[in-house]
């Protein structure tokens, strides 16, 4: 696969992560062609918090950010608030877009910012902050999307639906990577382990998905045990179809499209980000967390025992893999790799999930 950006690179470039040996916690130097403190902005500089213009490299666009944020926000809570009138579905598209907007402009101020202090190994936006830029901009794809699927009576949550959703939820993560990672210079889609598809990806691949039953093997004691204290039902990560083109798309929804979209997000970025500035221990742990809580902070339930209880079992289910995947990622130095293991993951409890719907008596 060739990156995005159209440029590849050789198979000895070293990535971010190899910058930071998994011996040592401190961040890699950063390269400067000019003595260590001559460029050094002057002490006290406001940072992403700090409502001030003062100091600031790119002051209009952090003004952008915090209104279009702030704004965009309120007009999506009025929204919600409001039901599910005409009007309200005007206000609720609206505050998405500037919300958008916000988001975009803050990262963007916020790579800004770190690139003229230059203190830090790692010169970008915050992987959270993208991680939530992607959630309106996600949902108002899952909008355009639904317009045109309702009108041909596709639904949103079956097979087609899922599979639409998953794919624009990808394209959003890679679009956001590209225009406020890879086009600011603060990281390139070969240091994030995203490499040309060859024999090599080939062999990553491969080797990630061999993983994926010892994986399963080791988190179904955490399930067990969990299940005991939470008596609820872990969910697949699709619903079983329960007909065989459904199925089909389940697998190519929940085993190719979201794994590869998610890695690039979870691992090649995310991790990639923080191991410069933190360490490759810290931040697989902390990629490991943020993988881990982001899948289960829309899980809901008919009690809010039973909500409690399944955000709690998919959470702890979800941890061994993550820290597997932050591992694989930063061992190989490939996308590919976790790729593998995530698409077998994925893909081993959609097939157990449809399975387990087919045993079930008519």
């Amino acid at each position: 696969m060739i990156p995005p950006d159209g440029t590849s690179s050789s198979p000895d470039e070293p990535l971010a992560p190899v910058l930071v040996p998994p011996d040592r916690g401190s961040p890699a130097p950063v390269p400067s062609a000019t003595p260590a403190g001559a460029g050094d902005p002057p002490p006290g500089r406001p940072g992403s918090g700090t409502f001030t213009i003062e100091g600031r490299s790119a002051p209009a666009l952090f003004v952008v950010g915090w209104l279009g944020t702030l704004l965009g926000l309120g007009a999506v809570v009025v929204a919600v608030l409001a039901g599910g009138s005409a009007a309200s579905t005007v206000v609720l598209i609206v505050g998405l877009v500037v919300l958008s907007i916000g988001l975009i402009a803050g990262a963007g101020s916020q790579g800004i910012e770190r690139r003229a202090r230059a203190r830090t190994a790692y010169l970008g936006p915050s992987p959270f902050l993208v991680f939530a830029t992607s959630i309106p901009v996600s949902l108002l794809a899952a909008i355009a999307l639904g317009v045109p699927l309702g009108l041909l009576g596709i639904a949103l949550d079956g097979p087609v639906g899922r599979l639409a959703s998953v794919s624009a939820q990808a394209i959003v993560y890679v679009a956001l990577i590209r225009l406020l990672v890879v086009d600011t210079g603060a990281l390139t889609w070969a240091q994030m382990g995203l490499r040309r598809f060859d024999g090599a990806a080939v062999t990553n691949l491969a080797l990630g998905a061999a993983l994926a039953l010892p994986v399963i093997a080791a988190t179904v004691p955490v399930v067990a045990i969990l299940g005991q204290l939470f008596p609820v039902t872990p969910v697949s990560p699709l619903p079983p179809a329960g007909e065989p083109v459904g199925f089909a798309l389940n697998l190519v929804a929940g085993a190719i499209i979201a794994p590869i979209g998610e890695e690039i997000l979870f691992r090649g970025f995310a991790t990639t980000a923080w191991a410069r500035d933190l360490g490759a221990r810290r931040a697989l742990v902390q990629g490991a967390l943020f993988f881990a809580v982001v899948h289960v902070i829309t899980i809901t339930g008919g009690t809010a025992g039973e909500a409690i209880g399944l955000a709690v079992l998919g959470f702890a289910a979800r941890v061994p893999v993550s820290l597997a995947l932050g591992w694989l990622f930063l061992r190989r130095g490939s996308i590919w790799a976790s790729i593998g293991l995530h698409a077998a993951f994925n893909g081993i409890l959609i097939v157990l999930a449809e399975a387990a719907l087919q045993a079930v008596p008519a």
